[in-house]
């Protein structure tokens, strides 16, 4: 009797070892994904030889912002208004922002109206321009609503168009992932227009289907996986092409596509392995 109380003392003792390392385990877990979700913008940068733009021509810098996500816990306006103070001292040219601005995840603890989600974005400063293209959650929220906030912010909407913004040319195509894209609308509206020629897109799909004469695609959607375990990598990037194009500089065919992996986060808010971020590029003459 003696000797079973002794072996069942033991085993209630190491299931409290395994419980207690248990518990350790996803606090540290738990404080990490915290940690990676509500960390300032790491700022990314890449340099690119843009075709179209004159060889003299002074370096113009783009930040591109993308996947917002305006809902709490995690993207209160008040933290998109401490991410816009961030960008704007990095003094850029103009600021490009590759949709879904807005979230409507069930998971989220506050939805904000198109006010709120837009009234941040009007402090951003670059004497170029603010410019949009919208993403599937925009869609998804309120696009005529958030449309008509963000024209009368004096941002600039680009679906399936295009325009001049000094020396750039940029064209905007709508969102792939809802199939609102038309590309070949896009390019037909960049005809003509004088400078260096870039595409601003939500969803890196459409950049297989880009033509040479253009040789940058600027997009974001993915993520970059947004969780991204050790050994394992992201469950899905949320793009047919896997990973190709998901994360970070790619170049294919003298072409290059930068997908931001975003600022806030999408069905559930939190981030593991990935953090938000913005880019900032140099553009120069080719």
């Amino acid at each position: 009797m003696h000797s079973l109380k002794h072996s069942l003392s033991a085993i209630l003792r190491r299931w409290k070892w395994i419980a207690g390392a248990l518990v350790l385990i996803g606090a540290l877990l738990a404080g990490k994904a915290w940690s990676d979700t509500m960390a300032d913008p790491e700022i990314k940068r890449a340099s690119i030889a843009l075709k179209g733009l004159s060889t003299d021509a002074t370096p113009i810098t783009v930040a591109l912002l993308a996947d917002i996500h305006v809902a709490g816990p995690d993207m209160p306006p008040s933290r998109v208004e401490r991410i816009v103070e961030q960008v704007n001292a990095l003094q850029p040219d103009i600021v490009l922002i590759a949709g879904d601005l807005v979230s409507e995840k069930r998971t989220a603890t506050k939805h904000y109206s198109v006010e709120e989600v837009v009234a941040p974005l009007r402090n951003l400063s670059a004497p170029l321009g603010v410019v949009v293209a919208p993403g599937n959650h925009d869609h998804w929220f309120d696009w005529p609503g958030l449309s008509r906030e963000l024209a009368g912010s004096g941002i600039r909407i680009l679906q399936n168009e295009a325009a001049v913004f000094g020396p750039l040319v940029v064209g905007g195509v709508d969102d792939a992932f809802t199939r609102r894209d038309d590309l070949p609308k896009t390019l037909r509206a960049m005809e003509g227009l004088e400078g260096g020629r870039l595409i601003l897109t939500h969803s890196p799909d459409v950049f297989p289907h880009v033509p040479s004469d253009i040789n940058l695609v600027l997009a974001g959607h993915t993520h970059c996986g947004q969780i991204r375990l050790p050994f394992i990598g992201a469950p899905a990037y949320m793009s047919r092409y896997g990973e190709r194009f998901a994360c970070g500089v790619t170049e294919e065919r003298g072409q290059t596509i930068i997908t931001s992996g975003g600022i806030g986060t999408s069905l559930l808010p939190i981030r593991f392995g990935t953090r938000p971020e913005v880019w900032l590029v140099e553009l120069t003459g080719e």
